[in-house]
């Protein structure tokens, strides 16, 4: 399951939903427009794996890596997140739910930033690896 968080632009929803990747919004599908940061986090504990997107950096945390979720911070231009939310899930390390979950991710044009659960040490990919 894809959550967009509800600073993600609403053309930026449609195109990925033009891409045939089905998301869910904050606010709209789930909880309440205005919804405070920390209350995302339990949030994401009521539901099934999901895999949430974010322009705020304050979740790129090592300490928020869970088994149950995986949190992705866009740090790119408000219209380019489609762009790099496709390009993240089509990476070969992280497509499938399985090889997401207990990870948060920073993204970029430099590439791919991560912690991983129970590993101390701060993880970084190019773009370039992606099919």
């Amino acid at each position: 399951m894809n959550v967009l968080d509800e600073n993600i632009p609403e053309h930026q929803r449609q195109l990925l939903r033009s891409w045939r990747i089905r998301t869910h919004l904050i606010g709209a599908d789930f909880s309440r427009k205005g919804i405070q940061d920390e209350q995302i986090i339990p949030l994401l504990h009521s539901l099934k794996r999901p895999t949430f997107f974010t322009r705020d950096q304050g979740f790129y945390r090592r300490d928020l890596c869970h088994a149950g979720y995986c949190l992705v911070c866009l740090e790119v231009n408000r219209s380019e997140v489609a762009l790099f939310v496709r390009r993240f899930l089509r990476h070969p390390d992280f497509k499938t739910r399985v090889r997401r979950m207990g990870t948060v991710h920073r993204l970029s044009s430099a590439g791919i930033y991560f912690w991983q659960l129970r590993n101390r040490h701060e993880s970084v990919l190019p773009w370039e690896t992606a099919s």
